[in-house]
C-alpha cells in the first residue's frame, strides 16, 4: 500500500480523497485506467481540448498518452473523491487470450472514453471502497479477480472499447519535430517523449540533435521559457499562474531560468 494525504494506492486500485484543487502530479498515462467520479470534477486538458469531467462519470483513459488535469471538489463543499483502476498489459494479454478476444486493428479513436451510465460499474466501484480502510482484506488473487471483473463489466457496457483494451502496438515512429512543437508543456521525463514518438532513447536523442541541433533538455527549457516570457509579457499572465502550465515543476526555479535567459525577473516584466 501506498498513502499520502490524498491518495490511498493499493496495487492497481487507487482512491482520491481531497477537500481543495489539485494538479496531478503525473503527466504521462503509462496504463488504461477505468475511474469513477465519485464526488466533485476534472478538469482534463489536452492537446485536443479540455474538458470538465462531472460527478458521477465513469471513464476509460488509454495509456501512452500525455494528459494534464486538476481535481477540483463540490463548490457547494465537500471532498472530491474518485476511485480508477489501472489495467497492465500482463493481464489484459491473459483475458484477451482466455476468453479469445483480439481488438480489430489498431486503435486510432479517442484516447478518452465516457462510458454509458451503468449501475453494475458504479456497484463495482462501491464494492472496491471498504478494501482502502481495510488493504489486509485484499489479498493478490482477489485482485486479480477485481481486475477482470472490471474489464468484464466495461465490455458488457460498451463492446466496442475491446479495440482500445487489446490493442496492444506499441507507439509506431512518427514526426518527431511536430510531435514535440506539441506537447513540449507537459512535464514529463525524455523517455517517456522518447517511447510516445515511437524510439528508444537513444535514438530520440540522436533524432532530436539531427532536427533541433541542441539536447532535449536545453530545448525544452528555452521552449518553455520563451512561451513564459510571451504569456506574461503579451497576455498579461502571472508567473505563479504560468510555470505549471508551461512544464515547470517550482515557482523558484522557474523564477531563476527566466531571469538568467532573459536578465530579469518574470515578476518584473
Amino acid at each position: 500500500m501506498v498513502q499520502d494525504n490524498d491518495h490511498i494506492l493499493l496495487n492497481n486500485l487507487l482512491y482520491s480523497c481531497m477537500d481543495e484543487k489539485k494538479r496531478s502530479n503525473e503527466q504521462f498515462v503509462h496504463e488504461h485506467s477505468l475511474g469513477y467520479i465519485i464526488s466533485g470534477a476534472v478538469h482534463c486538458a489536452t492537446t485536443k481540448g479540455e474538458s470538465m469531467v462531472k460527478e458521477g462519470t465513469i471513464a476509460l483513459v488509454r495509456r501512452n498518452q500525455l494528459l494534464k488535469s486538476v481535481k477540483i471538489p463540490p463548490s457547494g463543499g465537500g471532498e472530491f473523491k474518485a476511485i480508477n483502476i489501472f489495467f497492465n498489459q500482463d493481464i489484459l494479454r491473459r483475458y484477451s487470450l482466455d476468453n479469445n478476444i483480439q481488438a480489430t486493428g489498431h486503435y486510432t479513436g479517442d484516447k478518452y472514453r465516457v462510458l454509458p451510465d451503468d449501475p453494475f460499474i458504479k456497484g463495482y466501484f462501491e464494492s472496491l471502497l471498504p478494501y482502502f480502510s481495510q488493504p489486509d482484506r485484499l489479498s493478490t488473487a482477489l485482485i486479480e479477480l477485481k481486475t477482470k471483473e472490471a474489464i468484464e463489466l466495461i465490455l458488457k457496457a460498451d463492446p466496442s472499447v475491446k479495440d482500445l483494451l487489446f490493442d496492444f502496438a506499441e507507439p509506431y515512429k512518427i514526426d518527431l519535430e511536430a510531435f514535440m512543437n506539441q506537447h513540449y508543456m507537459y512535464n514529463v521525463p525524455v523517455n517517456n517523449f522518447a517511447k510516445l514518438t515511437g524510439r528508444s532513447l537513444a535514438g530520440f536523442k540522436r533524432d532530436f540533435g539531427k532536427i533541433f541541433s541542441t539536447s532535449p533538455g536545453q530545448w525544452l527549457q528555452h521552449r518553455r521559457l520563451s512561451e513564459a516570457y510571451y504569456l506574461i509579457k503579451e497576455k498579461g499572465a502571472k508567473p505563479s499562474a504560468v510555470y505549471l502550465d508551461v512544464g515547470f515543476e517550482n515557482l523558484s526555479h522557474f523564477s531563476f531560468a527566466f531571469k538568467k535567459t532573459f536578465g530579469v525577473s518574470p515578476s518584473l516584466l
